[in-house]
């Protein structure tokens, strides 16, 4: 049962390497905004950016509901995101609860992963039992399977680069990872000492000559593989010019290491500062640069729009609705 179930996983992984270049495009950079909403549409205030950037994931499965009742689950969200319990949302609080909610997926994710890898919930995981567990069904295999690439996919080059990023997230070097170890090494665009192995990957499935950089072609290339006289997409050309005017800032014609790093893990704008800022000018009916609930609730359209989703499951899934 449990091959069968990593076999199922290496084919979605496939499934996702032949997704539509744009899309892999977009998973190319990880800091991205709090929502693919545009936040202001024809100099207009877009709410649904904030809807999504308040309440993550969950907005995607909004259920039509009532004022009323909207605003009663808002108000037990706004008992969660007041941490200190002073009856106020502070912008640190608000920011906190912002990072939460675009977060909640990876910790899901680590949780679910650390049960099916760990159900003794022992302190740590070794590599020996994760590689049986996950890369045994390689001993099965013909040889010349594992070896087989297809997009540069092999279960030989899986195997390596994990064995690589586990060492990396093994902060103490005993091979064996804690939980905070191994949210590392699942999501290590998550944490900062593993940032490094991110760029170091993307620089391996990009630069297609081994020459430690990535010129406009091989950037393109991974985006859009194109046809013989079809004609680019507007998008296309407009990545093109990124790569120019942002992307590659020395002006060389390629992006190295830093430049990558820069263009996948930008760090110069943090949204969920700018959000809460936002959403506390919107709601601050007495300008003290804090919210009450009952500001919240006044504005809750702003936060929850006339639809609730069921974020009950989101922030405690066995509480009170």
């Amino acid at each position: 049962m449990i091959v069968r179930q990593i076999i199922l996983l290496l084919l979605v992984i496939v499934f996702t390497l032949a997704l539509p270049k744009e899309e892999t495009l977009k998973d190319r950079v990880y800091n991205r905004d709090l929502s693919d909403k545009e936040h202001f549409e024809n100099e207009h205030h877009n709410p649904e950016y904030d809807h999504e950037a308040f309440l993550g994931e969950e907005a995607k499965t909004f259920d039509q509901l009532p004022p009323e009742e909207s605003k009663r689950r808002l108000g037990l969200i706004v008992d969660k995101i007041d941490t200190n319990n002073d009856s106020f949302i502070s912008r640190e609080e608000l920011k906190d609860w912002i990072r939460f909610t675009q977060k909640r997926y990876i910790t899901e994710d680590v949780d679910r992963q650390w049960k099916q890898q760990n159900p003794e919930n022992k302190p740590t995981i070794s590599w020996e039992n994760y590689q049986k567990l996950v890369y045994g069904f390689l001993d099965n295999m013909d040889p010349s399977e594992v070896e087989r690439d297809n997009e540069g996919f092999s279960y030989k080059n899986m195997l390596k680069r994990d064995r690589r990023r586990w060492a990396t997230a093994d902060r103490d070097g005993d091979d064996n990872l804690t939980k905070e170890e191994f949210a590392g090494f699942l999501h290590p665009e998550e944490t900062e000492y593993m940032r490094d192995i991110v760029v170091l990957e993307t620089m391996e499935d990009i630069d297609k000559n081994n020459d430690k950089k990535v010129s406009l072609q091989e950037y393109i290339g991974d985006m859009y593989p194109g046809e013989e006289n079809e004609e680019e997409p507007d998008w296309v050309k407009s990545e093109r010019e990124q790569f120019s005017t942002y992307r590659d800032k020395d002006g060389d014609g390629f992006m190295d290491e830093e430049e990558v790093k820069n263009w996948i893990l930008p760090q110069d704008f943090d949204h969920a500062e700018a959000e809460a800022r936002h959403l506390i000018y919107e709601a601050d009916s007495d300008a003290d640069e804090q919210l009450t609930k009952e500001e919240v609730l006044k504005k809750y359209d702003l936060f929850v729009g006339s639809q609730a989703t069921d974020f009950g499951e989101a922030l405690a899934r066995h509480d009170e609705f």
